[in-house]
């Protein structure tokens, strides 16, 4: 008798997960209106401990700042560092998960594969727990928004929600916070060191509270100014005079 219940148990509890397999992915496709970020804003509330809550919203909040008025160089900076083939991609970079999954399964090292969509989509309309689940959620959502999102658009809330240090959200703080100035004065080399940041932004701080260039932030910012220079978005004469600058906190 124990044996005859455990049979449709099993039966009814294989054909919920495939259900839960084969639907998940529907729902959270049809779950979320994306398209309001065409005219809608991330607002970004933080409270004491640090913990972000986001609430889409009309009007744009105190901190944004439009994708035309941020320098070519602070956004080209943090393409070419977080997703170089940001522009070619649909959301998702099969090459980059490709190279990610091998670099696992031989245990040589681990890095991510998110695109700039794919961050946004976290940042902007999911949480910040990392789960199996939210990362398929982060996936069929970043396909869905390039479907109703321009490239230029996704990219401006990504700049505008992206953290940049502790309680630093946002190009337009970080550029205050950093340099003092608008991001649409934004030098190479100051772009540069946004783009180091991103990674490991809480970890990364270190260099602007010691007011000196740890010897990883010095070598990750010469290789973007590289990036930067290979990509024709600054000249060699740039490149050279940039990488012997120095910012005005350091020492």
């Amino acid at each position: 008798m124990k044996g005859l219940w455990k049979k449709p148990l099993l039966k009814y509890l294989a054909i919920l997960g495939l259900a839960l397999i084969l639907f998940s992915p529907l729902y959270m496709y049809f779950s979320d209106d994306v398209s309001l970020l065409n005219s809608q804003y991330p607002h970004l509330t933080i409270d004491p401990s640090n913990e972000v809550t986001v609430t889409i919203k009309l009007g744009k909040p105190r901190h944004w700042v439009n994708l035309k008025d941020i320098s070519s160089y602070g956004k080209w900076a943090i393409i070419l560092t977080e997703d170089w083939a940001y522009y070619q991609h649909q959301g998702l970079d099969v090459e980059q998960i490709k190279v990610a999954l091998n670099e696992m399964m031989s245990a040589d090292r681990f890095r991510g594969a998110s695109t700039i969509t794919q961050q946004m989509v976290k940042n902007v309309l999911l949480s910040e727990y990392p789960t199996l689940w939210r990362k398929l959620h982060e996936i069929i959502l970043a396909q869905k928004v390039e479907k109703v999102l321009s490239k230029a658009r996704i990219l401006e809330l990504y700049l505008n929600s992206i953290e940049f240090g502790p309680g630093i959200y946002g190009i337009k703080n970080a550029s205050l916070h950093y340099f003092k100035k608008h991001p649409s004065g934004l030098s190479p080399r100051e772009s540069a060191f946004l783009a180091m940041l991103l990674p490991s932004p809480k970890r990364y701080y270190v260099s602007f509270k010691k007011k000196r260039l740890t010897k990883f932030a010095a070598l990750r910012i010469k290789a973007i100014l590289v990036k930067m220079r290979m990509g024709k978005i600054i000249s060699p004469d740039q490149y050279e005079s940039e990488l012997h600058s120095k910012f005005s906190w350091e020492k």
